[in-house]
C-alpha cells in the first residue's frame, strides 16, 4: 500500500471529572489524531502523549513537530508491503514512541479497512470475543470520595480496581479501601513516585494482598525494581520502564517484575506491542492493557490490542462515558454488566467516526503530502 496524505488534528476534550496522579491533575485532554489516506480510504490513529512531559518525555506540542518534521516525511509516498513497515521507517528516531505510534496505528487501521477485516484480526488477535475491564481511579480530594467512586465502578460491573498512590496518599488510603472492600481485585499505581529508599515503606502494602504495585520507582530503572521486587511479596508491574521487547527480556533476567502493562503508544505501535507481548508470553509473564485517557480512537485500538492471547488480566480499557460527555466515535464504547467490552467485527478499529464533532473539537489541523 501507499500512504499518500497524512492529516494531523489536535482536538481539545474536557474530562467529565479531573484525573489526578503523582504527576498532577488533568481536567482537559489535548489529543493528536492522525489520519493516513491512501487509495481513497483513511485509517485513524491517536497520539497518546499527555499535555506535559511528565509520564515520559513526550507531550502534545512536541509530538506534533516530530510527526510533521520527521515521521511523516519518511512514510509519505513510499511503496509499503504493509503497515508493519511503517514503524521500521522511523525506528532510527531516538524515543518519541508515542508520536511514531500514532501514525503506525493509523497505518494498521488503513490496511485493515482496505482488506475489509477488523483490526483485531489484522494484528493477530481474537483470542477472546470480550475483553475483561478494570478501571483506573485517580487521586481524589478525600478518601470518602475515593470509596464512593470505587462503589460506583463496582456497581457498573468492572472486574478490577486500580487506585493511584503517592507519598502521603498510600498506606492508610489502601488500608481503608481494603477494609471497605475486602474481596475485590485491587492494585496500586505509583507512577514512579518512590525511590528504593522507600522499600520498607512500600513493604507495608504486602498486608493488603494487592494484585500488583505498578511502577513504583523511576521510569527508566529496571535494576532498582529488581532489588525492590526481591524485598516484596506483592508482584511489581512495570509500565514506563518497558518500551521494547528487549526491555522485557532484561526485566525477566533480573526478576524485576511479575506482570507487565502494555500501552500501545508507549511502545510505538502495534508492531512493537506484539513483540513485547510475545516476549512476556514466552517468559510466562501475564500482561494487561494500560490507558492514557484516550479518546474513542485510541480506546478502540486498545480493545483490538487486548484480544491478543497473553492479555489475561483486566486492563484499563473502560467505557467512553467514564471520561467524556460525548466521545468522537459512535456508538461509544460500552461495558457489559459483567465488566467486559465485546469486540466488533466492523472493518478497521470497529467504530464510526463522529467527524462533525471532531471538527468542533479541533484547535489546529495540518495536511501533509
Amino acid at each position: 500500500m501507499r500512504i499518500e496524505r497524512i492529516t494531523l488534528r489536535q482536538i481539545r476534550m474536557p474530562l467529565v471529572h479531573f484525573f489526578e496522579t503523582s504527576f498532577g491533575r488533568t481536567t482537559t485532554r489535548d489529543i493528536i489524531l492522525v489520519e493516513a489516506q491512501g487509495e481513497g480510504m483513511s485509517g485513524w490513529g491517536e497520539v497518546t502523549a499527555g499535555e506535559n512531559p511528565f509520564y515520559n518525555e513526550e507531550w502534545t506540542a512536541a509530538a506534533w513537530l516530530i510527526l510533521r518534521e520527521y515521521v511523516a516525511p519518511r512514510v509519505l509516498g513510499r511503496p509499503l508491503a504493509g503497515a508493519h513497515e511503517v514503524g521500521r521507517l522511523s525506528e532510527h528516531i531516538r524515543g518519541h514512541q508515542m508520536a511514531r505510534g500514532g501514525l503506525e496505528a493509523a497505518a494498521w487501521d488503513l490496511e485493515a479497512r482496505r482488506e475489509g477485516v477488523p483490526l483485531w484480526k489484522k494484528i493477530g488477535g481474537g483470542a477472546r470475543r470480550e475483553i475483561p475491564c478494570g478501571v483506573s481511579i485517580g487521586i481524589q480530594n478525600t478518601v470518602a470520595e475515593l470509596l464512593e467512586t470505587i462503589e460506583r465502578e463496582l456497581a457498573a460491573g468492572y472486574q478490577r480496581i486500580k487506585i493511584k498512590i503517592k507519598p502521603g496518599w498510600d498506606i492508610d488510603v489502601v488500608r481503608q479501601v481494603r477494609e471497605r472492600f475486602p474481596a475485590i481485585k485491587l492494585m496500586a499505581d505509583a507512577n514512579s513516585a518512590y525511590t528504593l529508599a522507600d522499600a520498607e515503606h512500600l513493604r507495608r502494602l504486602d498486608e493488603f494482598y494487592l494484585m500488583m504495585i505498578e511502577q513504583p520507582l523511576s521510569h527508566d530503572d529496571i535494576i532498582d525494581h529488581a532489588e525492590l521486587q526481591s524485598k516484596l511479596a506483592t508482584p511489581l508491574c512495570l509500565d514506563e520502564c518497558i518500551r521494547t521487547a528487549h526491555h522485557v527480556e532484561q526485566a525477566v533476567r533480573l526478576r524485576a517484575c511479575g506482570i507487565i502493562n502494555i500501552k500501545l503508544g508507549r511502545v510505538g505501535g502495534f508492531g512493537e506491542a506484539r513483540r513485547v507481548h510475545g516476549a512476556a508470553q514466552a517468559a510466562g509473564i501475564p500482561v494487561w492493557c494500560g490507558g492514557m485517557l484516550e479518546s474513542g480512537v485510541g480506546r478502540a485500538h486498545n480493545i483490538a490490542l487486548a484480544t491478543l492471547p497473553d492479555f489475561v488480566l483486566p486492563g484499563d480499557v473502560s467505557a467512553s462515558r467514564r471520561y467524556w460527555e460525548r466521545d468522537i466515535i459512535h456508538p461509544p464504547v460500552e461495558v457489559t454488566p459483567h465488566g467486559t467490552i465485546a469486540i466488533r467485527d466492523t472493518p478497521g478499529f470497529g467504530y464510526d467516526l463522529d467527524t462533525g464533532y471532531i471538527r468542533h473539537l479541533t484547535v489546529r489541523e495540518e495536511c501533509l503530502g
